[in-house]
């Protein structure tokens, strides 16, 4: 009993897709039917990619499509190619011990998060629909033995191509570390094939540019590759974006977003923030992303040999990525900053001084950015410190910290690894690490302070912190304004162009919820209310209800699981997510 959760009209219009505006019903009737894969398109054949990983750092040979399946490529309208999946349609040549399919909880995040990052403007691959149904699967959510069933739900994925690095890592041999291999190990010929493929498809202007020297064009097809990935990871960092897990196999060959899973945009800004639950060493946080991604395509330079010699492919690697990253990283956040005249090298300190204020005051990092637009250089005393009261406010309460800093383990169970620590560290590396110990201490240290911390006090230190930084702000504006002669005219620029580089909407872990909670209950009202204003990422929302929580329920703390979906509606999109969103956990 295939249902309709949502529809993208933007993706299914790359397919030549449209809703007729006089029969809307059929036409969702249709989508469920197709895209749930209980009917096959006309000229379709169906088909599962095979593909090899670096899962967490170790190679976990091989892997593929457990769970998506190609039904084929589409010719547009506008004669651009366009591969289409359907994830979570059942089992696959890949699915091993799994059964194929996705449910509706992580469908939604995946569907509602792929058009959120187009939106954005970050490349991804694209959702066209998410389908439930009635057919029921059992998951233990958490891993802690407490099974749930849950609905089967496939979601329509759009991309010009999903080969990800992985996909040339079937030729890779056993390796020194977990004996695994590819399954296509000495064929060459499959190599050559598909990276004749995949540079003539996606790259024609290297391959034309090298048609009778392969090992040039290769390295100019590698050399693209790693720049694409630089920027693309460089915009995630300029929206808070963490993708969860950066294996191998979920980075695309052609520099798209791919699979989303356990992802999270970060709320309170920490360069730390883990969104992934069940990333116990921190592997993929938010400030190691970019190195990750380098990590990630020295493994695809591995996997080009012999069609690209390693010391090549490493000299590129090393030469331009770093470059790169730190070139689009910093173009972005100075259009974040309203920078728009001047390029001087103190930016890079002003962004950085910029980042540590928010840390020091906890602040929600998409609304900071989003309010800083409203700052300017000839503010009166009384409208600075409004604006002060307003950045503020975007920090985290005594409240909130405590639940941030509380601590999270056992005493018995800290004292018992600081005695390990000491006595026997090769035991305590199995069972945990000195860098968790040394979180959890600073967890301890922190919540002690908070005991003594008054409300008035911390929001006299994060003013303080900030009146710090808005004046060095306020000197580089001046700079700006002093080097054109129409100020009237940079201004309307200069919040332009921040207004379209600082979202006011995106996709946080509360949000989703709300209406992954809702849809469970048979109302996909909020999840197409969410798919349209995540659209218009940077824009005021029109005809959606945005009300302020009062203070009391503000403060008030219930668990996610008690608390009403009435109370949680009430929150407005763009706020910063109340308490109970501490209690959720993506894995």
């Amino acid at each position: 009993n295939p249902r309709l959760v949502a529809m993208s009209l933007p993706a299914l219009a790359l397919l030549g897709l449209e809703v007729p505006a006089a029969d809307p019903a059929a036409a969702e009737a249709e989508a469920a039917l197709f895209f749930s894969g209980n009917r096959v398109p006309a000229g379709a054949e169906p088909a599962a990619h095979c593909y090899c990983g670096h899962q967490f750092g170790s190679f976990a040979g091989q892997l593929g499509d457990g769970a998506a399946m190609y039904l084929g490529e589409v010719l547009g309208p506008r004669g651009e190619r366009w591969e289409i999946q359907l994830k979570g349609a059942g089992i696959t040549p890949f699915s091993r011990q799994a059964d194929g399919r996705k449910v509706l909880r992580s469908s939604i995040r995946e569907f509602l998060c792929s058009e959120a990052m187009f939106h954005l403007g970050i490349p991804t691959t694209r959702a066209g629909t998410c389908v439930t149904s009635d057919s029921r699967v059992l998951r233990d959510i958490f891993y802690d033995g407490n099974p749930k069933n849950e609905r089967c739900t496939v979601v329509l994925r759009i991309a010009s191509t999903f080969i990800r690095f992985g996909s040339f890592e079937i030729f890779k041999p056993p390796d020194e570390y977990t004996g695994r291999k590819g399954p296509s190990v000495d064929r060459n010929d499959i190599r050559i094939q598909m990276l004749d493929y995949v540079i003539s498809t996606f790259y024609p202007e290297i391959q034309e540019a090298y048609p009778d020297n392969t090992v040039q064009r290769n390295a100019a097809f590698f050399k693209e590759v790693t720049k694409r990935t630089a920027r693309l990871v460089a915009e995630w960092q300029c929206v808070g974006f963490c993708h969860g897990v950066l294996n191998t196999d979920n980075m695309s060959i052609v520099g798209l977003t791919i699979d989303y899973g356990p992802f999270g945009f970060m709320d309170r800004y920490d360069p730390e923030h883990v969104c992934n639950g069940s990333d116990n060493t921190g592997r993929y946080a938010y400030n190691k992303q970019p190195e990750i991604c380098k990590w990630n395509l020295g493994k695809l330079a591995e996997a080009l040999v012999p069609e690209l010699p390693l010391e090549i492919s490493q000299l590129i690697l090393e030469e331009e990525y770093d470059a790169e990253f730190e070139k689009h990283y910093l173009q972005k956040m100075r259009k974040k900053l309203g920078l728009i005249q001047l390029e001087l090298e103190e930016d890079s300190k002003l962004v950085s001084e910029l980042l540590e204020t928010m840390h020091l005051t906890a602040g929600d990092f998409t609304n900071i950015f989003y309010l800083l637009s409203s700052f300017s250089v000839d503010m009166d005393p009384s409208k600075f410190e409004d604006f002060l009261e307003e950045l503020t406010s975007q920090c985290a309460s005594v409240e909130e910290l405590k639940v941030v800093f509380k601590p999270q383990m056992d005493p018995r169970q800290l004292s018992m690894m600081l005695m390990l620590a000491q006595s026997n560290p090769q035991l305590l590396a199995l069972i945990g690490t000195k860098a968790n110990i040394n979180k959890e201490l600073e967890r301890i240290e922190q919540f002690t302070k908070l005991q003594q911390l008054t409300a008035d006090d911390l929001l006299s230190r994060n003013k303080r912190h900030w009146k710090e930084w808005l004046e060095k702000y306020r000197a580089r504006l001046q700079k700006e304004i002093e080097s054109i002669g129409n100020a009237d005219a940079w201004n309307t620029e200069h919040v332009k162009v921040m207004n379209s580089n600082n979202p006011k909407y995106i996709l946080r872990n509360y949000i989703a919820q709300n209406a992954i909670e809702a849809a469970e209950n048979g109302d996909f009202s909020e999840v197409r209310n969410v798919l349209k204003l995540l659209e218009h990422p940077f824009q005021e929302a029109e005809g959606f209800q945005e009300v302020k929580e009062d203070a009391e329920e503000e403060g008030a703390a219930a668990p996610a699981a008690v608390c009403s979906s009435e109370t949680r509606s009430r929150q407005p999109y763009c706020s910063k997510p109340p308490l109970w969103a501490s209690e959720l956990c993506v894995t």
